[in-house]
């Protein structure tokens, strides 16, 4: 069972100091995928980092930039490109002139459309002024942040250490309040394990993801996030060991227990978990594994 973490105290446009070097804004954007709203995090003082500043609405700007009066906001931090934590870096970048960091996309996905269209949606127009894919250090006075790479919920997904405190910010890899979203093709559950584990390597005292409040008791969190996506795909073998199925077909049995405003994105969790399945050898798929497929185990299909 995950240790979920979801009370969270704050006043919408509100700069919230949450730690010795980190304030905290919270945008007005509430939602199935976003919890309360996107925390954009803003770190250091004089000269500052900004993370995730979020949607692109005025009044979060003018939030953000009432915070960091009288400072210099000098790096722009993006964790991915959906749009609720990329779009305000352009808006920002204009009013401070600071740089944006982050990790672009090889190429432009389609947005999922219809039965399975997610929330938050892609920020196409996301573009850094400075990559950071392979990682890399970032600083200014007083601070020291790394990029750590780790795809999985998107393929540009970033997650940043503030090495003066053993943070680390999450955006969307590890979230208090509910589990990741993986969307196939841009998102990959394989990729997204790996990252998780290399996550819980740096043994941080602290998560900072950008939806809810921080996760302090990170080692035994990041280890019941890691079970509940090996109990999932537990389920789905369980599920095709009474016969061949599909995504449609398992989503209410499996997760009937979630709110069905969240079935769409569960579909898409599976959609991930079913190709990692078959990179495994553990299930196949009528022609490449999709969304429509019809899935069976590998043993049944010999």
């Amino acid at each position: 069972m995950i240790p979920y973490v979801r009370d969270i105290q704050f006043e919408y446009g509100a700069c919230d100091q949450v730690s010795p070097l980190i304030r905290r804004v919270v945008a007005d954007n509430p939602g199935p995928f976003t919890f309360k709203g996107t925390g954009t995090y803003i770190v250091g003082h004089g000269e500052v980092a900004v993370i995730d500043p979020g949607p692109d609405l005025p009044e979060h700007l003018d939030a953000i930039l009432k915070a960091v009066s009288g400072e210099r906001v000098t790096h722009i931090l993006i964790t991915h490109h959906h749009s609720d934590h990329s779009p305000l870096a352009g808006p920002l970048k204009a009013a401070t002139g600071a740089t944006i960091y982050g990790c672009a996309v090889a190429g432009h996905e389609a947005e999922d459309t219809g039965e399975v269209k997610m929330e938050a949606g892609h920020d196409h127009d996301f573009r850094p002024d400075l990559s950071l894919c392979a990682g890399g250090e970032v600083s200014a006075p007083g601070w020291t942040m790394e990029a750590i790479p780790t795809p999985g919920h998107t393929s540009n997904h970033l997650c940043y250490a503030l090495k003066e405190e053993n943070a680390c910010f999450t955006g969307d890899h590890v979230m208090g309040w509910s589990t990741t979203v993986i969307t196939p093709p841009d998102g990959d559950m394989t990729d997204y394990l790996r990252s998780l584990e290399a996550i819980r390597a740096h043994n941080f005292t602290t998560l900072w993801p950008t939806h809810g409040p921080p996760i302090r008791d990170v080692t035994p969190f990041i280890d019941a996030y890691a079970e509940h996506r090996q109990e999932r795909m537990d389920q789905i073998l369980g599920a095709l060991n009474a016969g061949p199925a599909r995504i449609r077909d398992l989503v209410p049995t499996l997760y009937a227990d979630v709110d069905q405003r969240l079935w769409p994105a569960a579909a898409r969790s599976m959609l991930a978990a079913m190709i990692h399945l078959a990179r495994q050898g553990k299930i196949v798929a009528e022609g490449e594994p999709g969304p429509d497929s019809e899935y069976r185990l590998a043993a049944l299909n010999a």
